[in-house]
């Protein structure tokens, strides 16, 4: 089974009918189309509620089923949609426009640290990327100024798409040493921060992304840890 992801096509969409598929002997409910984004790439599962019926679930999280879709994940025990059940699906809007505004600012991240990612991970608010970085940044105030200008800049970010094999000419798209472009579904969707001369990123992801980089609002570093001989962790805040 596949279905439209509305997270892909419509990130900025807060709420959305749908039609209970089906059960996962794990105890998920599976909607489609598919509003909750599903854990992956660094981002967590979107969370919210299911309405129906006059009855409501709250939803923890999502995770990824067969066929990329969304599986709900049920936020404490609570009588279940059944299946074929109408059900408006409602997102924990806050917590998800705060994801894509640290997953979009960890993209800047990598461009003004222009070194190879060995790992990374998005909260509502922070977010970090991990580096191979044997020494620490010589300026840490310049890297976190050139940050905030990009923001600043109010680049758009929009998206492309291309093949395996279009991939495979251009592996220095992928960034991310730790985590490769899910394969097998024919296309690839790169990210791309800027447009043409003003062009600053394109990488392939996943996930969810504000429209322009001057929402993402200031940044500001949080620590940068030590994490072995060869790698370093930048954390990021929302300031």
């Amino acid at each position: 089974m596949t279905d439209e992801a509305l997270y892909r096509s419509d990130p900025y969409r807060r709420e959305a009918p749908g039609e209970v598929l089906g059960h996962t002997a794990e105890g998920g409910v599976i909607v489609s189309p598919s509003l909750f984004y599903p854990t992956g790439g660094g981002q967590p599962g979107d969370s919210g509620w299911l309405e129906w019926d006059g009855q409501r679930l709250p939803v923890a999280t999502a995770v990824r089923g067969e066929g990329g879709l969304s599986v709900l994940v049920p936020a404490e025990p609570a009588a279940m949609p059944p299946t074929g059940a109408k059900v408006l699906q409602v997102l924990d809007w806050e917590r998800r426009h705060r994801h894509m505004r640290i997953h979009t600012a960890l993209h800047l991240l990598s461009v003004v640290v222009p070194l190879p990612v060995t790992g990374g991970a998005i909260g509502a608010g922070t977010g970090r990327l991990d580096f191979q970085m044997p020494e620490p940044p010589a300026d840490r105030d310049a890297l976190e100024r050139a940050l905030n200008d990009l923001v600043d800049r109010d680049l758009p970010v929009t998206e492309d798409w291309i093949t395996e094999a279009e991939l495979d000419a251009n592996p220095g798209l992928v960034k991310t040493l730790s985590v490769q472009p899910p394969r097998g579904a024919g296309a690839i969707r790169l990210v791309r921060i800027g447009v043409g001369g003003d062009q600053v990123d394109l990488q392939p992801c996943g996930g969810t992304h504000v429209a322009r980089t001057g929402e993402i609002g200031a940044l500001r570093f949080g620590k940068i840890e030590n994490k072995g001989k060869q790698n370093r962790r930048v954390n990021l805040v929302l300031a």
